[in-house]
């Protein structure tokens, strides 16, 4: 297994800048935590907008990370180097759709689409092996997000039950 340290390391173009999460996924640590701690950080101002604006975001920043994260994995050399964290973003955001305002939902939404990032349970390990380019570096955020995304909604509705 090649160590994050003895990857190649981007050129910062702007193709390179936005796959790699402006930064975020330049950590040698956790690139992929750091890149959805970033899509945090965007995620606040964003989720101010209409839901129907929201999810047209939310695609697009999908739709656009198929290019991003294509071209930069060809660029390095690399098919999903741990830095590029695009992906990430669009799993986050995918995740807040339509999520309860609060902190502590953007909490619960974090870690739960973390989980399903970290673990890959199927088929979201079978899209992550099976998939190649940029389709195969967001297609496995995306379930990821839209296994995140059920949760939150399941959670979100029994939350007066259970006291969130």
């Amino acid at each position: 297994m090649t160590k994050h340290s003895d990857l190649p390391k981007p050129d910062m173009n702007p193709i390179n800048l936005m796959a790699f999460g402006f930064g975020s996924g330049c950590t040698p640590k956790a690139p992929g935590t750091m890149g959805t701690l970033f899509a945090v950080g965007l995620y606040l101002p964003l989720s101010h907008l209409p839901l129907e604006w929201y999810i047209a975001m939310t695609v697009a920043v999908s739709l656009l990370g198929i290019f991003i994260c294509g071209w930069s994995a060809k660029d390095l050399g690399v098919h999903d180097h741990p830095g590029i964290v695009w992906d990430e973003f669009a799993g986050y955001f995918i995740t807040m759709i339509a999520a309860p305002a609060g902190w502590q939902w953007i909490v619960i939404g974090f870690v739960l689409f973390r989980f399903f990032d970290i673990l890959k349970p199927w088929p979201i390990s079978m899209a992550d092996k099976k998939l190649k380019g940029g389709f195969g570096i967001m297609f496995d955020d995306i379930l990821a997000g839209l296994a995140a995304l059920a949760c939150m909604q399941i959670l979100a509705h029994y939350a007066p039950v259970i006291g969130i």
